[in-house]
């Protein structure tokens, strides 16, 4: 393979964080297009290739056949260049082991962002031993399922999330069974500009039983909370959930969603208890981030964004989304695809809203 058949990538242009190496493996592959990345993460505290991101590239690897090194013969954890070079023996199962809290949600993202290529096997199974269904600056599974993979599903890609169990912060300890049913047929373009009337608002609160003491009532607390908030602004059926699961670290994790007669599902995120938040300011969190999209009638939230790019750049009809705002990290995003693509994109702002347009 000669030097100028690779894809050379500075992986400290723009954001510069694992999002640049995460989304570059997976579109190597989707591309079949060897990618050699330097710099990587060169403007973090602690720069280099870290775990995290080492289990999702070697997950990836595992499914497809593919390879990657750093081209200094160095240690992988801590190198900041790295060559993949990807194939496409795709495998129908892998196992996954994570020894520590790492998030689930991030290790999955290239793998399902280079599913989107392959129509055969009809399905494939990753089974994650370990990790983290919850962690900060990551998508946790619950919000994966009830609103990017329900966006997936209309575009034409069903991934199935079964949580076997939970995993927080330090320890993880999580175990996970993630489905992909492969594209049969040309992915259908999303289109989400109008978030319409909201039908509904579900929310689900995750409590490990370290938690429970008699007395402190937290799930009542945060319901409380979360209903009076929103009914102070909104007439719209509210149900939130709550669940008490066994967990190596203890931990809270709640997510809101609202569904809209558009199509439209928005989410405060994934909310994640500390000791120095109440659960009444945990309820009153959750329900601003929401209410916040609703008042400004956004119909993709900050997080689904960033889910959703990678799938609209493949998608080979035109597809647009209204969000909030344009953040570096989506900039970044959107001019890495684009090295892969060739693909141009637009965006349009108005008075509290961008448009992003391939």
């Amino acid at each position: 393979m000669t030097e100028h058949e690779f894809l050379e990538i500075d992986g400290s242009f723009g954001e510069g964080g694992g999002a640049i190496l995460r989304i570059s493996a997976a579109f190597s592959v989707l591309y079949n297009l060897p990618i050699k990345i330097t710099n990587i993460r060169a403007n973090r505290p602690k720069p280099g290739l870290r775990l995290q991101h080492l289990l999702g590239l070697k997950a990836l690897a595992n499914l497809t056949g593919s390879v990657f090194f750093s081209p200094d013969g160095d240690s992988q954890i801590g190198t900041e260049k790295l060559v993949f070079i990807p194939k496409s023996n795709l495998k129908d199962k892998i196992n996954v082991e994570v020894n520590t809290s790492a998030s689930i949600g991030l290790l999955l993202q290239p793998i399902q962002i280079a599913c989107l290529g392959f129509s055969n096997p009809e399905k494939i199974e990753i089974v994650i031993n370990g990790g983290g269904t919850f962690g900060k600056w990551a998508p946790s599974l619950n919000y994966l399922a009830n609103v990017t993979y329900q966006i997936y599903k209309i575009a034409g890609i069903k991934i199935k999330i079964d949580i076997k169990k939970y995993g927080f912060f330090p320890k993880g300890g999580a175990q996970t069974i993630c489905t992909i049913y492969l594209p049969k047929k040309e992915l259908n373009p999303i289109n989400l500009l109008e978030l319409g009337k909201i039908n509904n608002i579900e929310g689900e609160i995750i409590l490990t039983n370290q938690l429970k003491q008699n007395g402190r009532d937290i799930e009542g607390r945060i319901k409380k909370s979360i209903l009076s908030e929103l009914n102070r602004h909104l007439s719209v059926n509210v149900n939130i959930t709550h669940k008490w699961v066994n967990s190596l670290s203890p931990g809270v994790g709640l997510s809101l969603w609202a569904t809209s007669d558009t199509g439209a599902i928005i989410s405060s995120g994934t909310i994640l208890g500390e000791r120095q938040i109440s659960s009444e300011k945990l309820g009153k969190v959750a329900s601003n981030e929401l209410l916040n999209y609703i008042k400004n009638k956004i119909p993709v939230d900050k997080y689904l964004s960033d889910q959703l790019i990678p799938l609209m750049a493949f998608i080979k009809e035109s597809s647009c989304i209204k969000v909030s705002e344009i953040t570096k990290h989506t900039k970044t995003n959107l001019e890495l695809i684009k090295l892969f693509t060739h693909r141009k994109y637009e965006i349009s702002k108005g008075k509290n809203y961008c448009e992003i347009k391939f």
